[in-house]
């Protein structure tokens, strides 16, 4: 066993890769509040999840394992973590305000922004687990608040924010709007491609039309796949792909890195997409084609009940003609736009998403979403 010490979810990743271990823990509660914590598993350099898991706790409950003395060992990385974080960033010199939100990444950050030309501030640096200035979770825009203010106070060129563990990324340009995680994607994508012509870039399927028509658009191949970051890392090994994202901020870089998820290798490629992209990320997102969207909106549903809705959904629409994606749950395309009912992956929750170009089409399809959760004996939720 080796100790690597306080530090980011991706530092663990990093480690098993460079250090040839046969597996890694990580233990965090990632975004969730302070009374939740967890472990993060790695068998060799794939992720641990699903019906991994259940194997895993049935031999725990059974005792039939081997048990014996181990070792252990501290190892520190930490440094060297940076140094390799660094070692890719080709970026011009910017302002940037940055946010580890009182999380693991905070003493990285810190090391980070020393060998970082150009200005910097950084905010919540110090690791606390209890979150005192806001909650550590970048796709919750009034946890942003704090780092808007900096930004536009200071006359930075944009902020980035980080969850609690580390390996998701959050951003607002220097007018203090947000840049949500497909299209902070969507940037990365545009200037990956001028190197990777015609490479498949994946995405979860809560991502807007607009990425995957924009990848298209800038020479690549976009693919639409299930959202979890174990999925989606799963699914890069099975395609090749350089790159891959979620709209929860999770960016998984294959080019150049070892195809996980770190929120801060995110940020040194985002300043370099950034630069070579004009400097200008307040520029990038307004010139992006404008859709209206709802947020992640998410409803109670028992745990037995998720998938009969999700089932019964999408047999209705499909034998009505819908033009249905059933990847994850059922993404409903129309002339108006498209709206998704999935299962959360980890709570008893549905989870829907509405996308259209314009007001009315965002109550159409708003009131075919209502209508098919009535039909599924689902009241719908207040803000649907």
């Amino acid at each position: 066993m080796r100790a690597i010490g306080l530090g980011p979810t991706p530092m663990v990743y990093y480690a098993v890769h460079e250090l040839q271990a046969d597996g890694g823990l990580m233990i965090t509660g990632s975004h969730n509040p302070p009374d939740y914590n967890g472990i993060k598993m790695m068998m060799g350099k794939a992720p641990v999840f699903g019906e991994q898991i259940k194997a895993l706790g049935a031999l725990a409950a059974s005792g039939d394992f081997a048990q014996g003395a181990g070792t252990l060992e501290t190892v520190p990385v930490f440094v060297r973590y940076v140094d390799r974080l660094l070692r890719d960033f080709t970026g011009a010199p910017m302002a940037v305000a940055w946010d580890p939100g009182n999380g693991a990444a905070g003493d990285a950050v810190t090391a980070l922004v020393k060998r970082l030309p150009g200005r910097h501030i950084v905010i919540n640096a110090d690791i606390d687990g209890r979150f005192p200035n806001h909650h550590p979770d970048p796709t919750v825009e009034e946890n942003l608040e704090q780092l808007k203010q900096v930004v536009i106070r200071e006359g930075m060129d944009l902020g980035l924010a980080f969850d609690g563990d580390g390996d998701r990324i959050g951003a607002v340009d220097r007018t203090g709007h947000v840049v949500w995680g497909d299209q902070i994607l969507l940037i990365l994508a545009r200037h990956l491609l001028k190197e990777h012509k015609g490479a498949t870039i994946i995405a979860d399927v809560k991502a807007s039309q607009v990425f995957f028509d924009g990848v298209v658009q800038a020479g690549g191949k976009a693919e639409m796949w299930k959202t979890g970051h174990s999925l989606i890392k799963s699914r890069m090994a099975e395609t090749g792909a350089p790159l891959a994202g979620e709209m929860s901020g999770h960016i998984f870089y294959k080019d150049r890195f070892y195809g996980h998820d770190d929120g801060l290798y995110a940020a040194i490629r985002f300043l370099n997409a950034i630069s070579a992209q004009g400097g200008d990320l307040a520029r990038l997102r307004q010139e992006m084609p404008h859709v209206l969207n709802t947020p992640e909106l998410r409803f109670p549903c028992a745990e037995d009940r998720k998938i009969p809705v999700i089932e019964g959904v999408r047999d209705r629409l499909s034998q009505s003609g819908a033009q249905v994606i059933d990847v994850d749950g059922v993404r409903v395309l129309t002339e108006d736009g498209w709206w998704l009912l999935r299962a959360s992956n980890t709570q008893d929750v549905l989870v829907a998403r509405v996308e259209a170009r314009d007001e009315a089409g965002l109550t159409r399809l708003k009131d075919l979403l209502r209508g098919q959760l009535k039909q599924a004996g689902i009241e719908p939720p207040a803000d649907l």
